[in-house]
């Protein structure tokens, strides 16, 4: 993705849940509308982050996998 993250959760070598429980601190620090990269190792992050982000009302902008790294774009509600 093109577009610069207003935030970077690196979230390598966690295990389900904490990837995340980060996730859900971080969002709430960002402005509405921000802009969050979060990179994962955990192949359990395919289907939690996606879920996530349609129960809270994100947007999951892209979601790649590169050599087991798992990397996801997410723009936080308007509110």
């Amino acid at each position: 993705m093109s577009q610069q993250p207003d935030a970077i959760l690196d979230a390598s070598g966690l295990n389900c849940p904490e990837p995340v429980m980060m996730l859900h601190n971080k969002v709430r620090d960002l402005p509405a509308g921000g802009l969050l990269k979060v990179i994962a190792t955990d192949p359990s992050t395919r289907r939690d982050i996606p879920k996530f982000c349609l129960f809270l009302g994100h947007e999951l902008l892209e979601q790649q996998e590169e050599a087991g790294t798992y990397l996801y774009w997410i723009r936080k509600k308007a509110e």
